[in-house]
This record gives structure tokens, C-alpha cells and sequence, in this order.
């Protein structure tokens, strides 16, 4: 399984790179098409995947809401987010390389 990340910052062309490697390299590229796949798996909107993945982490306190909090095992927003995402990526990276 081999599953490679580019951590990347507004400006830094990092999606360009991201792209260019996987071409090199000859494996798949995921980018937004992992947000929708996040979104689909976790019940949570595109749009609030796409920025709590990019942007302030604290934006979306409606976890501690008890029914929020409840429905996803007691975890909060960002912890369920991060866990559907990493399993999005393991069952992608289980087929062929990412």
C-alpha cells in the first residue's frame, strides 16, 4: 500500500506538484474528488469537508453539541471528519497506489 501526501498552503502550487508527481510516478491523484468521497461516507456536507480540511479548525464548534457529539461516537466534528477521511484513503490506497 503506498500512499503519498502533499501538504500544501495557499500560493505554494502544491496541487500542480501533487499532479505532476502522480503523472510521474504513474499513480492516481485525488484531490477534490477525496472530499466528495469523505462527504459521501461521513454524512457531513462538501462544503464543510473542503474547509475544514483547508481552513479554521474551530469555525465548526457544533460538535460539542450533544446530538452532533452522540451520532458520531462520542467523537467531535473534526475527530469524525479526519477518522472518514484516513478510511477514504486506506480503502482508495488498498486498490492501487495514491
Amino acid at each position: 500500500m503506498k500512499i503519498i501526501t502533499i501538504s500544501r498552503e495557499f500560493g505554494s502550487g502544491g496541487r500542480t506538484i501533487a499532479k505532476e508527481v502522480a503523472n510521474q510516478l504513474g499513480i492516481a491523484f485525488y484531490d477534490k474528488e477525496l472530499i466528495k468521497k469523505t462527504a459521501q461516507k461521513s454524512g457531513f456536507a462538501p462544503s464543510f469537508i473542503e474547509e475544514n480540511d483547508e481552513y479554521n479548525q474551530t469555525k465548526w464548534n457544533f460538535a460539542n453539541n450533544t446530538q452532533f457529539s452522540h451520532a458520531m461516537g462520542g467523537m467531535s466534528a473534526n475527530d469524525y471528519h479526519y477518522v472518514m477521511q484516513r478510511s477514504v484513503i486506506l480503502e482508495l490506497a488498498k486498490k492501487n497506489p495514491v
